[in-house]
């Protein structure tokens, strides 16, 4: 919940504690019996709970069973940023709004962009990072996990992994990586060795975490990696 959101706030038979007020600039409310709360940030179970403490810790309400209704969603915006192909800030105009919904909005992952992508923002007043395979999300079960989009939070989409591949192949150069993909088939996406081309001439070069290069010698079923590139050595006979 943000500024400028009107909640409606309900307490199991207690109807003399149902309010419908609008979230200050501060993210403030003020409740019966409770006085200001800070809910600003806050998810909806968030703020149920943080209600319900507030009136059993009080001893107003033994057992209390608090629902938060958001009525109206206003101010609240998301950013999304990256390979997409309308990047930008966008307003969150419902309460449910999920992840897929704001990509839609966004125009979709552009050409390039990558399956994978990062959620920041804060959840109950933490900051807050998650990736999610998109592919998983329109897979069967994926649904649980098209994740609540919430105002301040930045939607980001890397470019795809790419590895080289140069030497004595049909097609050198960049190509995307694919799940799982293997050396030979890097070697297939190239069109093959050329005809002075060499199995035993292939050689892979990753950059190591402290930035050396390693000079690899893989056999065809090995995976690659991104910014990987693939040398293949012209055969000496």
């Amino acid at each position: 919940m943000g500024s400028g959101d009107v909640v409606r706030i309900s307490v199991f038979q207690n109807p003399d504690l149902t309010l419908e007020t609008r979230v200050t600039e501060a993210g403030i409310i003020s409740f019966p019996l409770l006085g200001s709360l800070r809910l600003g940030g806050l998810s909806i179970t968030a703020a149920e709970k943080l209600i319900a403490d507030g009136l059993r810790n009080g001893n107003f309400v033994k057992q209390p069973q608090v629902n938060v209704v958001l009525v109206q969603v206003r101010g609240n915006q998301a950013s999304v940023l990256g390979q997409v192909n309308r990047p930008g800030r966008y307003p969150i105009e419902v309460a449910d709004m999920r992840l897929t919904d704001l990509l839609a909005i966004a125009g979709g992952t552009a050409q390039g962009g990558s399956d994978v992508v990062v959620v920041t923002g804060t959840r109950d007043g933490k900051p807050f990072r998650k990736e999610l395979d998109l592919p998983t999300l329109f897979a069967i079960g994926g649904k649980d996990q098209d994740l609540l989009i919430l105002n301040g939070d930045t939607v980001w989409i890397d470019r795809q992994p790419l590895v080289y591949i140069y030497g004595e192949v049909q097609r050198p150069g960049p190509m995307r990586v694919e799940r799982g993909m293997t050396v030979m088939q890097v070697l297939a996406t190239g069109g093959g060795l050329t005809q002075r081309g060499t199995q035993k001439g292939i050689r892979l070069h990753r950059k190591s975490a402290d930035g050396k290069v390693q000079v690899i010698e893989p056999t065809l079923d090995d995976k690659v990696q991104d910014a990987d590139v693939v040398f293949v050595r012209e055969s000496l006979f």
